[in-house]
């Protein structure tokens, strides 16, 4: 077990320990490495098991490298939204701006949500135990289109091939030389790479039936490669993961990372309630009224999780060197954290600054509807955000902007009468004032007010 610099307590590390090594015994899978974050720092990390699944073989430990499996779109994902912010491309951009060969009705942004329609998979064999076509033969494969873009959600690894050639294109170099540019080594993330070195754990596949295992083959997938090739280990992954949790070393634009996780698709499963969604190369889950981002890796002989708890910015990354076979070992280890290491909550504390607009405070009617403003550090909310149309403003310029919710990037700005009070305010069309269609002279509400008033 890595003994971190100020971080879990010895009992809440044991009790996690513990977790990692139930699971490794109890479904049966050769080797299995974990880390947790917090604040941006491993605060924990260990591992079960044996590299081949046998005592003869070397230990697995948080330094062990797995494949990662789709994990990797994640980094594309993010690589995408960098050339974006340089100005390099935009995502409403059809793809064929950029990569002329390909004649695809679909955008950037919904290669990026799996809402272009794409085919899941090559029209090759199985992409994941073959050795990979490059470039030239996919777009010769004429990937095609299997529903009306923009109109649902369909996972496409193929897209993903798609938007690391579109990557390798910007960048001018292949796209595994892009991204250890991009990302990986600003980051510091030394043992994250394209193919596996020799201390790396082999893919197994474990036998439903009897405690054997058959080796998985692996090869370079090339133009698929951005789908799902890269490798890591416990360790060096859970940098990644603080990044989610907002920590991106200045790679990344806060509101550009908040972008990033904002659910585009849900995942629609009949029969089943919405708890998962596909944001913007981010996977998306509403777990217990909790929200997690990240994202699950699947290849043959290899499973792989990373989930951020947005709330708390604690994260976890789960690596496994098997075909199938784990189960809830990634939040169940969040679950440990929360419940013997609970967050601090933040001291209250005055704020001076709130004087200015404390006039704005009180209740406010949307017709007949009543909703109360409040202060909430520099933010103006009005009702309550999720609620309804309850949302949070960001003060800009002399208005303020919506945060989220019906009114996010909508514009609120305040009307005031002669002596400087706030009699009503103007929120995408709509009137906001002090009482129910208020007649005063110095307030608008579209449409006119009946000449009889209430009666």
């Amino acid at each position: 077990m890595t003994e971190p610099a100020g971080g879990l307590q010895e009992r809440t590390r044991a009790l996690l320990s513990a977790r990692v090594a139930e699971e490794q015994r109890t479904r049966r899978v050769p080797s299995v490495a974990a880390a947790v974050v917090r604040d941006g720092q491993v605060v924990w990390s260990d591992a079960a098991g044996h590299l081949d699944g046998t005592d003869a073989s070397a230990p697995a430990t948080p330094r062990t490298a797995y494949r990662i499996g789709s994990i990797t779109k994640t980094f594309v994902a993010t690589q995408v939204l960098q050339l974006r912010d340089e100005g390099r491309l935009d995502l409403n951009d059809r793809i064929g701006e950029h990569l002329a060969e390909l004649e695809l009705p679909v955008t950037v942004a919904q290669l990026l949500s799996h809402t272009s329609g794409l085919q899941a998979e090559t029209n090759g064999p199985w992409w994941e135990r073959t050795p990979g076509d490059p470039w030239d033969a996919l777009v010769a494969s004429r990937p095609r289109l299997l529903f009306t873009p923009g109109t649902r959600f369909h996972y496409s690894n193929t897209g993903f091939g798609v938007l690391g050639e579109l990557v390798a294109r910007l960048r001018g170099t292949s796209w595994h030389e892009a991204v250890h540019a991009d990302l990986l080594r600003p980051l510091g993330m030394t043992a994250t790479r394209h193919r596996p070195d020799d201390a790396a754990a082999p893919g197994l596949a474990v036998h439903p039936f009897a405690d054997l295992a058959h080796v998985e083959p692996e090869h370079d997938a090339v133009a698929l490669a951005p789908a799902g090739q890269l490798w890591s280990s416990a360790e060096d992954l859970a940098r990644w993961a603080a990044f989610a949790a907002g920590h991106t070393g200045g790679l990344l634009a806060p509101e550009t990372l908040r972008e990033m996780h904002r659910p585009v698709a849900v995942v629609d499963r009949p029969g089943q309630p919405w708890t998962g969604a596909h944001a913007l190369g981010w996977q998306v889950w509403n777990e217990q009224g909790r929200r997690f981002v990240g994202h699950g890796g699947s290849m043959p002989g290899f499973l792989a999780s990373l989930h951020v708890d947005v709330d708390s910015g604690d994260g976890v990354v789960v690596l496994a060197n098997v075909t199938s076979g784990l189960g809830t070992l990634d939040t169940d280890l969040l679950e440990l954290v929360r419940s013997h290491e609970p967050r601090t909550p933040t001291p209250w504390v005055r704020r001076p600054g709130q004087r200015d607009h404390l006039d704005l405070v009180g209740d406010w009617f949307w017709g007949t509807s009543r909703s109360t403003a409040r202060l909430d550090g520099d933010h103006l909310v009005l009702g309550t955000p999720g609620v309804g149309r309850g949302a949070r403003f960001r003060p800009d310029g002399d208005g303020w902007v919506g945060l989220g919710g019906y009114y996010e990037n909508e514009r609120l700005t305040v009307r005031r009468d002669a002596d400087g009070r706030p009699v009503q305010l103007d929120l995408a069309t709509f009137a906001f004032t002090r009482t129910p269609y208020d007649s005063s002279p110095d307030v608008e509400v579209p449409g006119g007010l009946d000449e009889a008033g209430w009666s």
